[in-house]
């Protein structure tokens, strides 16, 4: 089973800047994919920003421009730098991690707490 843990939400102004760190953990043998999802009051969860084992990203056409995700392979850690942040990025912030067993080499995945981001002045 894969344990993620998410930080750095908080407060911050419109125009302002956040990181996001988000670390998997438990009998990980390899990570395939690992991303950001959000959800905002009254809405569903949508998907923000993905990288794949290979470098790859997807990106909401919300945040293109804006935000950047980056990964750390070493220490199964993604990052979601935002930046030019909006009041209708309000949202609790998971992050979402695709990995492959070192237990028989089983696929499993496993979502965060979540973490509260929110934009207002």
């Amino acid at each position: 089973q894969v344990q993620v843990v998410e930080s750095g939400g908080g407060l911050v102004q419109p125009g302002g800047s956040l990181r996001l760190s988000c670390a998997a953990s438990g009998n990980i043998f390899s990570v395939n994919a690992m991303g950001w999802y959000r959800q905002a009051p009254g809405k569903q969860r949508e998907m923000v920003a993905t990288v794949r084992s290979g470098g790859s990203t997807n990106y909401a056409d919300s945040v293109k421009g804006r935000f950047t995700i980056s990964r750390d392979n070493a220490k199964n850690t993604v990052y979601l730098q935002m930046s030019s942040l909006k009041p209708e990025d309000t949202a609790v912030y998971y992050c979402n991690v695709d990995a492959v067993s070192s237990v028989g080499l089983r696929n499993m995945g496993g979502w965060g707490k979540g973490t509260l981001v929110t934009v207002s002045s």
